[in-house]
C-alpha cells in the first residue's frame, strides 16, 4: 500500500509538472480558435502517459486503469482537458485484450511511440445511440476483405487520428438469436481511408471536443482489419466500458477539484460589504458541500479502479463512480458560478469553458438515467425500466 502510495504520489507530482506547461491561457486560447492541443498531446506521448496501459513488452508503461485515472485527473485538475487523447487510453484495451498477436505486435509499439494516433472511436450513429445493437452501418465480407458502409456521428477526434476502433454489423439482426451478435470490430487506417471511401465532417458543438461524423461508402478494409472473431464485437466493446466510465469519473473529478480550488480562492479574496464573501453561509457551506460529494466520488472511483486492476467484476462500481463523479463536477461547477457571479461568465476566469466540458458528462458516455436503470435491474433486481 505505501510503495504505491509513493507511486501515485511521483505521478500526481510529474503530471502536474507536465500540465503547469500549458496553463489557462493555452486551454483559453484553443477554445477560442476551437483548435487541437497538438503540444500538449505529444508532450503527454513523449512522457508515455497516454501509453499507461499498454504492456512494457509493447513499449509501453504497463500501469493499471488505477494510475491512468490519476493521469487523467491531473490534467483535468489543472484547467486542461484530456478529451484530446483520453480515448487512446481505453479504446487500445481492444485491441490488446482481443487483437492477434500479429496485430498487437504490428500496432501497439506504434502507438506507444506516437507513430500513430488511436483516438477514434466509431460506435455511435444518428439512429443508434445508446441502443448499441441497432447500429446501421454493414461490413459485407467479399473474399479477403471486407465492404463497409454506414455512418457514425459524434466520433471525436477522427480528424486528428491515424486509426478508428469501429462497430459495424457483420449478419443481420434478424439473422441471429440475439441482437448483440453479429457486431464486429474492425481496426481502420485512416490514413489510406480518408478519400477512398471516408468522408469526415466536422460537427460544431458547444465544447471544443473536435466532434465529427464520418460517412462509409464502399470502403473496402482487408479482412485482417478484424478484431477477434467476426460476430463477437458487441461483447469486446463492452469490455472496454468499464475502463471508460473509471476514466472518465477521474476527469469529472478532476474538474470538481478544480471548481472547488478556484471557488475557495475567490471566495476568501473577494470582498462585499467589508467582508469576504466566504464568511456567508450562502456562499460557503455550497462549496463545502461540493467537496465533500467529491471526495465521496474519488473513493468510489479507486474502489472501481482498484477491482478493475485486480480482474474483478467491477460493472456497478464503474457506473457508480461515473455517475457519483459527474453529479459531483456539475454541482461543483454551478456552485462555482454562483460564487463569482457575473466574472463567472467572463471567459477570462476559465469557469464558463470548465463549466461547458464538464456538463458533457450527464450524458456522456452514458447518460446518468441508464446507469440508474442498470443499478436498478442488475444490482437490484427490479423490472427493466426500458
Amino acid at each position: 500500500m505505501n510503495k504505491n502510495r509513493e507511486l501515485h504520489d511521483d505521478l500526481r507530482q510529474a503530471m502536474r509538472q507536465l500540465c503547469a506547461r500549458y496553463p489557462d491561457e493555452y486551454w483559453r486560447e484553443l477554445d477560442k480558435k476551437e483548435g487541437f492541443p497538438n503540444e500538449f498531446v505529444q508532450a503527454m506521448t513523449e512522457a508515455g502517459y497516454l501509453a499507461a496501459l499498454i504492456p512494457e513488452a509493447y513499449g509501453g508503461i504497463g500501469v493499471g486503469v488505477t494510475e491512468a485515472s490519476i493521469i487523467l485527473e491531473e490534467v483535468h485538475r489543472s484547467g486542461g482537458n484530456a478529451a484530446a487523447c483520453h480515448a487512446q487510453m481505453y479504446i487500445m484495451g481492444t485491441l490488446l485484450r482481443h487483437g492477434s498477436e500479429e496485430q498487437k505486435e504490428r500496432f501497439l509499439p506504434r502507438i506507444a511511440s506516437g507513430e500513430l494516433r488511436l483516438q477514434a472511436f466509431g460506435v455511435s450513429e444518428p439512429d443508434a445511440g445508446t441502443d448499441t445493437t441497432s447500429i446501421r452501418t454493414t461490413a459485407v465480407r467479399e473474399g479477403d476483405s471486407y465492404r463497409i458502409n454506414g455512418q457514425k456521428i459524434w466520433t471525436s477526434r477522427a480528424l486528428h487520428s491515424d486509426l478508428m476502433l469501429l462497430l459495424a454489423r457483420t449478419t443481420p439482426a434478424g439473422q441471429v438469436k440475439k441482437r448483440t451478435l453479429g457486431l464486429s470490430v474492425f481496426l481502420i487506417n485512416l490514413r489510406e481511408a480518408v478519400g477512398n471511401g471516408v468522408t469526415i465532417e466536422p460537427i460544431e458543438v458547444m465544447i471544443n471536443h473536435h466532434t465529427t461524423q464520418v460517412f462509409f461508402d464502399d470502403l473496402r478494409v482487408p479482412a485482417d482489419s478484424l478484431i477477434g472473431e467476426e460476430g463477437l464485437g458487441f461483447r469486446y466493446i463492452l469490455d472496454g466500458m468499464n475502463a471508460e466510465r473509471i476514466l472518465i469519473a477521474a476527469e469529472c473529478i478532476g474538474d470538481g477539484y478544480w471548481f472547488i480550488d478556484r471557488a475557495t480562492k475567490y471566495a476568501n479574496e473577494r470582498v462585499v460589504f467589508e467582508r469576504p464573501i466566504g464568511q456567508n453561509q450562502g456562499i460557503q457551506f455550497p462549496i463545502a458541500q461540493a467537496y465533500i460529494d467529491v471526495r465521496a466520488a474519488d473513493l468510489m472511483r479507486f474502489e472501481a479502479a482498484s477491482l478493475f486492476d485486480k480482474g474483478q467484476p467491477c460493472g456497478a462500481e464503474a457506473n457508480m463512480c461515473k455517475l457519483l463523479a459527474a453529479d459531483a463536477s456539475w454541482q461543483a461547477a454551478n456552485v462555482t458560478l454562483d460564487t463569482y457571479g457575473g466574472f463567472g461568465f467572463a471567459k477570462e476566469y476559465d469557469v464558463e469553458r470548465k463549466f461547458r466540458e464538464t456538463r458533457l458528462y450527464q450524458i456522456a458516455p452514458i447518460s446518468t438515467n441508464l446507469i440508474l436503470s442498470y443499478i436498478g435491474q442488475h444490482i437490484l433486481g427490479m423490472p427493466r425500466s426500458f
